[in-house]
């Protein structure tokens, strides 16, 4: 009896371990159709300093990053794993795709955005050079591993304009482009389209429609509202960062008139 006993114990073991076993997976064929999850490349600084920075994209709860580079000395973090997801985008839209968490790779650099001059206005921080160096370098091995297209560089203020002015105009965008990495309006174009907008400067309305065709989440409503401000402020940022007042003038129509003119 007690030998009966012991052998449908060790059946029923076997058959449990059975259960449990890794399947078998022929990976021997791979379908053409597909593409790195990966979509999107956000731009992103911690506003804090390099340990406050490291404690809260590891231990802060609900929020990470893929990466983390820090300021002194240039060092590059892998925080999470580029085929997981991070927190680090939040409630967000670009070129109409939302939620951006689920499809982009984060990048966080250390740098503490801002301080406020006596009189209130904001002397923003600058990037040292190699600091740059890294983020360049880190975005060139992100890119050819996942394909990730020029318009699709972003910083966290462009899908989030109105909770986010990070990267900051002091983020050299135009050092991405030199790279060839992301868009930039050509400058001869931008100069002969300039005369026309001195001319009359466009309403808020071709603004509005500019700005979503060139990825904003904006609803084309006719008024400067704060979220058409906060975009207009980010664009400026990347593409004329010496004035960012969120103003509807000439230069600002120009570059927008170039980047969403089909070549």
């Amino acid at each position: 009896m007690r030998r009966h006993l012991a052998l449908v114990a060790l059946l029923a073991l076997s058959l449990a371990l059975a259960g449990c076993a890794t399947p078998y997976i022929n990976d021997s064929y791979r379908s053409v159709a597909q593409d790195s999850r990966a979509q999107f490349l956000i731009i992103h600084y911690t506003a804090i300093d390099f340990p406050k920075s490291m404690q809260v994209l590891t231990q802060g709860g609900r929020v990470s990053s893929h990466y983390l580079v820090r300021d002194d000395p240039p060092e590059i973090y892998r925080l999470v794993d580029e085929n997981r997801r991070s927190w680090h985008a939040g409630v967000s839209s670009w070129q109409g795709h939302t939620q951006l968490n689920a499809s982009s790779i984060g990048i966080e650099i250390v740098n503490l955005g801002y301080t406020r001059n006596a009189d209130g206005s904001r002397a923003w921080q600058d990037y040292p050079p190699g600091q740059i160096e890294a983020v360049v370098a880190l975005v060139k091995k992100i890119v050819k591993e996942h394909d990730i297209k020029p318009d699709r560089i972003v910083g966290h203020n462009e899908i989030a304009p109105s909770r986010k002015q990070d990267p900051g105009p002091k983020f050299p965008w135009k050092r991405l482009a030199d790279e060839g990495l992301i868009i930039w309006p050509d400058a001869k174009l931008v100069a002969e389209k300039l005369p026309v907008f001195e001319q009359l400067v466009p309403d808020v309305l071709w603004f509005q429609d500019k700005l979503i065709k060139h990825g904003y989440a904006l609803a084309t409503t006719g008024l400067m509202d704060e979220l058409t401000k906060n975009a207009l402020t980010a664009f400026q940022m990347k593409y004329r960062p010496a004035k960012h007042d969120a103003e509807l003038d000439a230069e600002t129509a120009a570059i927008l008139e170039v980047l969403t003119t089909p070549k």
